[in-house]
């Protein structure tokens, strides 16, 4: 389970650290920007891993999301952060992440400075069973037919449709 004490940057849209917050303020309707890193991974194929988030998350239960997505820690690293996160998450190290950009996520709970990243890797990837309720390599054309259906969390839909469509990984 996620610690609601957990402490967070509390940031401005440009990622300036602007004091602390815990968890539990990031996700309680306050709307304290802080940030996260989200990591796209595509195999040789063009397939894009998903995560499916467990059901006792408090954002998003049960949804496909990205491969990997993480808070960043106070003091920590937007690159820090993602390698934790990924090796954490899906058991892998020794990647090469290409940075996309970076947005602000809004929902009526939270709001979020997201680090977009996209990786190609073939090796194994071994999902994390207290972090996330397994994963899968989906085709494009699986993920075209589930979009808007309900199927993935908004913020990877966001992220697909403005990095990924008509480009390629």
């Amino acid at each position: 389970m996620d610690s609601e004490n957990e402490l967070l940057p509390h940031v401005d849209e440009e990622g300036n650290i602007l004091g602390a917050i815990t968890r539990g303020e990031a996700h309680d309707g306050s709307r304290k920007l802080h940030p996260v890193v989200h990591l796209h991974l595509f195999n040789s194929r063009g397939e894009l891993y998903l995560q499916r988030r467990p059901a006792w998350k408090d954002i998003q239960p049960g949804k496909w999301d990205t491969a990997t997505g993480g808070h960043i820690d106070l003091g920590e690293s937007v690159d820090r952060a993602l390698a934790r996160e990924v090796r954490e998450e899906l058991g892998i190290i020794g990647f090469v992440p290409e940075l996309l950009g970076h947005y602000v996520f809004e929902s009526d709970r939270e709001r979020e400075l997201v680090f977009v990243h996209k990786t190609t890797y073939d090796g194994k990837v071994s999902p994390s069973p207290t972090e996330l309720d397994g994963g899968r390599f989906w085709s494009q054309q699986e993920i075209a037919d589930s979009l808007g259906r309900d199927v993935f969390t908004p913020n990877f839909e966001q992220e697909y449709q403005q990095f990924f469509i008509c480009k390629k990984p």
